[in-house]
Parts: structure tokens; C-alpha cells; sequence
């Protein structure tokens, strides 16, 4: 269950710290103190001790119904199909390990008359075992922080290099990049440029990197002009599209397009259509994500698979473990990418797309 809205406040040890003294997971612990009867009678016992040695206070009952543990998610944001394959994979994984999660969008920034602690202490006190960052960069204080109190976090595809030690689960992306241009390469495509979003991002500068590997292996000269960078912004369609624009505009045009995000490939259907040209007739274009908006426009994109749902679902597995005292043996976890071909792809067109511009 995916619960938003404030929790009850509560203090003392956290439910990890608990598991941690009675030597069980993280899970274990929260069926001892919900009441369920599936624990062995010695591992209850040991578990009741440490609660009590603690002090750990038991949350009431809401309606009824005992409150399993809790861990937060941190979205960037609500308002894309990103962040629902993310809750849907945490979702699954958080109910098959008996755990609850609370879900908010972006982390607070220090402000005048708002200190960015004040998030962190909600933490510990609605006793959060541990949290989820999508896409969200905590600061150095919220990383000190969770460490000081040992509150295990992982993050999920991060935007930038984590610091040193802090777990993270993401995709495949310089392979992507590879597979992506390979794809292109084999139908025929030598002028292939590429569209990403932010150059000083881990999965742009991974997928660009694979492009240009993919370029290399076949012979094909890289062109500096065809590599384009659409930036941060939160309009990133718009951007990719003024980009595509300027490709266009080259003496010799493209002939094909990898675009780092599904996103961005939808800006570049749009700037397309306003000079009256088609894909994939005049320009093939390849996408990263296959997002389900994806499946939907016409004509159907082809795109690079990364596994949202699974590597959120990973992500929380991790983080159950770090809550039961397990250690990753590695820090960062990468699930493999795919291609998914549609109809945005196809042999080049005799047809220049700047003579039609």
C-alpha cells in the first residue's frame, strides 16, 4: 500500500534499529510488533526483548488495523508516468517484505524560516526504517544526516555521482546508447546524430558515451555537430525539438536520431511535423525509456527499454537488506536495457529533410 499524507508521530529507536538488536530483518520485527502469529516463538522473544530494552514505542491502531513498518519514497516529482512505474515496482516489493511507504514529491531546501533538517526529523519521528530517493539529490546535510542516525537510504537512477559508498540502482545505460545506434547502424544509417538532455548527468553522458563507442566500432566518423544537448530544463520536448531544428538546418542533415529520454523524442515528433516531414521517411528516430505514451503516438516509437518498475522493486529489496544490517557488495546495482522496435525506424530515404525544410 502506497499511503501519502502525514504519519503518526512517534519516537524513539527505529524499527531497523530494533531488527538490528534482535538479530532479524527488518520485516520479521514488524510482524512481531503488528501481532501476526507466522514468527517462530524464539525469534518473537528475542525481538519482544529488544523492544523493550529499546523503548521502542508501538504505534496505535488506525480503523482497526495495525501499522506495518514504514519506509519513505522521495519522488521528483507525482506527475509522470516515470514516477508511476516507481511507485508501482516499490509498491510490489514494499508488500511482499509486510512494509509500508510513504510517498512525497522532491526534498526540501534550506529557506529562511525553514531549516531542510525539519523533513529529517519527521523521519525519525514517524520511525521510518529507511528511504527511497528517485531522481532526487538529498545535500550534504541530509546526507550526513541520515548516516549520523543510521537511517539506511539507496537511490534510484541518480541524477548525478552519489558520493562515495552510497548505494544505487539503475539501467544499463551505456549499453543502451550502444544498442540504440547499433540498431541504426544496421539499417543503414551512417549520419546518425544524437539529442541528449544534460551533458553532466549520469545516464545523458552514459548513452552519448554508447553512442559514440557504437559509431567507433562500426567505422563511422563521429561529426561534432550532430551531438546536441537539449539541457535541465523542465521543458525538455520543446528544447529537443529546437535542437532537431538545428540538425536539420546543417548542410548535411541526419538521417537518423537517437534522443536520450522518450520525452525529448516527443519534442522532436513535434518539430518534424512543422516543417512537413515524416518519420520515419525522413528521419528515424530512436528513444530511451519506453515510457507507455510511447506505444501511443503515431508513429510508435522505437526506443531503448530501461526497467523502472524493476529497478525500483530492486532498490527497495536492497534497502530491506541494509535495514536488516546487510551490507550490498556493491554499491551500484545496473539492470540491463532493451531494444523495442516500432515504426519510428527504417532504411534512409533517398530525400535530403533540409531540401524540404
Amino acid at each position: 500500500m502506497v499511503r501519502t499524507g502525514r504519519a503518526h508521530m512517534t519516537a524513539g529507536p527505529t524499527l531497523a534499529v530494533v531488527a538490528r538488536e534482535a538479530g532479524v530483518s527488518v520485516p520479521t520485527a514488524s510482524k512481531v510488533v503488528n501481532g501476526r502469529e507466522d514468527v517462530a516463538p524464539e525469534t518473537r522473544r528475542r525481538v519482544t526483548e529488544a523492544l523493550d530494552r529499546l523503548g521502542y514505542v508501538r504505534r496505535p491502531r488506525f480503523d482497526g488495523v495495525r501499522t506495518p513498518g514504514f519506509v519513505d519514497l522521495v519522488v521528483h516529482t507525482l506527475d509522470s508516468s516515470w514516477s508511476g512505474a516507481v511507485l508501482h515496482g516499490v509498491e510490489a516489493a514494499a508488500h511482499d517484505a509486510g512494509l509500508e511507504v510513504i510517498v512525497s514529491a522532491g526534498l526540501p531546501r534550506a529557506t529562511p524560516g525553514r531549516p531542510e533538517r525539519g523533513w529529517l526529523d519527521k523521519l525519525t519521528a514517524r520511525g521510518s526504517s529507511g528511504v527511497l530517493f528517485d531522481r532526487t539529490e538529498p545535500t550534504p546535510v541530509q546526507y550526513a544526516w541520515l548516516e549520523q542516525h543510521s537511517i539506511p537510504f539507496v537511490m534510484i537512477d541518480p541524477v548525478v555521482e552519489p558520493p562515495p559508498g552510497v548505494v544505487s540502482v539503475g539501467a544499463a545505460n551505456w549499453r543502451g546508447g550502444v544498442t540504440a545506434t547499433e540498431h541504426l547502424l544496421a539499417l543503414g544509417h551512417e549520419r546518425i546524430a544524437v539529442v541528449a538532455g544534460d551533458r553532466a548527468t549520469l545516464a545523458d553522458s552514459a548513452r552519448v558515451a554508447g553512442y559514440r563507442s557504437a559509431l567507433a566500432s562500426a567505422g563511422v566518423r563521429h561529426r561534432p555537430e550532430y551531438l546536441r544537448y537539449a539541457g535541465s530544463d523542465e521543458d525538455l520536448a520543446d528544447l529537443a525539438g529546437r535542437r532537431t531544428g538545428e540538425l536539420l538546418d546543417l548542410p548535411e542533415p541526419p538521417t537518423a536520431l537517437f534522443v536520450s529520454s522518450d520525452r525529448m523524442a516527443h519534442g522532436v515528433y513535434a518539430a518534424l511535423a512543422a516543417r512537413e516531414l515524416s518519420v520515419p521517411d525522413d528521419l528515424s528516430v530512436v528513444g530511451f525509456d519506453d515510457l507507455p505514451q510511447s506505444r501511443w503516438i503515431t508513429p510508435a516509437l522505437t526506443t531503448v527499454r530501461q526497467p523502472l518498475s524493476e529497478m525500483a522493486a530492486t532498490a527497495l529489496r536492497l534497502l530491506v537488506r541494509m535495514m536488516a544490517g546487510d551490507r550490498p557488495e556493491s554499491t551500484r546495482t545496473e539492470l540491463s536495457t532493451r531494444l523495442v522496435e516500432r515504426a519510428s525506424t527504417a532504411a534512409p530515404s533517398l530525400a535530403c529533410p533540409a531540401g524540404r525544410s
